[in-house]
């Protein structure tokens, strides 16, 4: 019996393979052990518009100078000071529609700071500094649907 491996890198080659193939589930058995990987799909584009108007006209103000500093292309997970997404899911740089940024650009902060929220399944999980430094680059928008280690933001 070969056994399926539940290390976090099993876990992150099926989630490869879910963006790679446009599949939205995954699941390996072998006997009593499961191992399964979901991803969600956004289907109504309707829902995403109706939602983008709360915090687009702020948001977009906020995140020009973020674009203007780096471009995106130029920031990947290896970048040193590069924060990544350690789930698929929706960003959030406020608490709530409306609500001040937990961070903005140039902005000092400390580690374990709450820099953004991801909302997956439903459930809001917080995205702490891993170190003290500062903000440079914020390379996602309020409401933008985010990757498995596609790079957020730096701190330096």
């Amino acid at each position: 019996m070969s056994g399926i491996s539940f290390t976090p890198d099993a876990v992150r080659a099926l989630a490869q393979i879910l963006r790679e193939t446009d599949l939205t589930e995954i699941e390996l058995a072998d006997g009593e052990a499961r191992l399964r990987v979901t991803r969600t799909v956004t289907v109504a584009p309707t829902v995403v518009a109706a939602a983008a108007p709360v915090a687009a006209a702020p948001v977009a103000a906020a995140a020009a100078p973020a674009a203007a500093a780096a471009p995106v292309a130029e920031v990947s997970a290896s970048t040193p000071g590069a924060v990544t997404s350690p789930m698929v899911g929706v960003a959030y740089l406020a608490p709530e529609p409306g609500a001040a940024p937990f961070i903005t650009l140039g902005a000092k902060v400390a580690a374990g700071q709450t820099l953004l929220l991801i909302e997956a399944m439903k459930t809001f999980n917080q995205i702490k500094a891993p170190k003290a430094g500062t903000v440079t680059r914020i390379l996602v928008e309020s409401g933008s649907p985010v990757e498995y280690g596609e790079p957020l933001l730096v701190v330096e």
